[in-house]
């Protein structure tokens, strides 16, 4: 096939999908299904806004879980979302130890190498999961999500970072230290 004509028929076909996908943002149903993301999108808002972590966490093991049963559509997806299951969980694990300063002196003491460390805090389970649940998100956000979709993704990523900081100011009330203002605790993203 010649380069020319196979460019020009993708076109052709981009066009197609793209007209198609105008259509669904048509009937009745699409102005049904653009309520709810927003409902979500509000919802996924207070959330970030409670100051809450364990609501934080909460809702986006929610997310997390919803995404896996629901939209894992391939198996890179599916074992992505496995992964965040357990990261998730493993945060949650966090709580109690990060809210208990004996408990969190030993969680620092096994952190003492200094890449295991970020603004001189343990890079504990939470702390990955932050991290790395960001960078999914991140990753998600590259992706051929329609407006609604990126507004929920960039929504799920403040609230990574929010968390990470209510996170960031428990370490420091357990381990006796002065939080640290403006400064970047290792979620720049």
């Amino acid at each position: 096939m010649e380069k020319t004509g196979s460019i020009e028929k993708f076109n052709r076909l981009l066009m197609v999908e793209r007209g198609a996908w105008l259509d669904l943002k048509q009937p009745p149903s699409a102005a049904y299904l653009a309520e709810a993301r927003q409902d979500i999108l509000s919802h996924i808002k207070e959330v970030g806004q409670s100051g809450d972590i364990e609501l934080i966490i909460a809702t986006e093991k929610a997310l997390l879980v919803t995404d896996l049963t629901l939209y894992a559509n391939s198996g890179a997806m599916a074992n992505s979302l496995k992964t965040a299951m357990k990261e998730v969980q493993a945060a949650e694990n966090s709580l109690p130890l990060v809210q208990d300063p004996v408990l969190y002196k030993a969680v620092d003491d096994s952190h003492g190498h200094h890449k295991s460390r970020v603004g001189g805090l343990p890079k504990d389970a939470a702390r990955q999961f932050f991290t790395s649940n960001a960078a999914r998100l991140l990753n998600m956000d590259k992706s051929r999500l329609d407006g609604e979709e990126k507004a929920i993704v960039e929504e799920r990523k403040r609230n990574m970072r929010a968390a990470e900081r209510l996170y960031a100011v428990l370490q420091h009330k357990a381990l006796g230290i002065a939080p640290a203002h403006d400064r970047d605790h290792g979620m720049s993203r």
